[in-house]
């Protein structure tokens, strides 16, 4: 069996089709691959700046979740001091009291004692 020219150029022509073909494959699978890297650099670029943003955010809210528990101790210990102050001063005054009138005292508390003793009972 012999090849005509039309059959030996038309076998040349597919042949150069094809490797036309080839290489036009072969490039479209390196843009491909190329283009899967720079989507993968982005995400890991995207996944560590988001990272950095999260622990800056963390730190700032454990700062002021800090911040507020100083502020409330604060708060605690100046209240504290304050209702020591107080009771100190109450106590002084019923010192005072008891000394410059102990009999008004003592049936102050009898009248307290016996109202007590009433409501008790019902």
């Amino acid at each position: 069996m012999s090849m005509t020219n039309g059959e030996a150029a038309k076998n040349l022509t597919d042949k150069a089709t094809y490797e036309r073909l080839e290489k036009d494959v072969t490039a479209v699978k390196n843009d491909i691959a190329a283009l899967t890297d720079q989507i993968t650099d982005a995400l890991n670029s995207f996944a560590g700046t988001a990272g950095k943003q999260a622990r800056r955010g963390y730190k700032q809210a454990r700062a002021n979740a800090e911040s507020a528990v100083d502020d409330m101790s604060e708060r605690g210990s100046a209240m504290m001091d304050a209702a020591q102050d107080a009771a100190s001063s109450i106590e002084e005054s019923l010192e005072d009291v008891i000394t410059q009138r102990p009999l008004a005292t003592v049936g102050l508390a009898l009248g307290v004692g016996f109202l007590i003793g009433a409501m008790w009972r019902r």
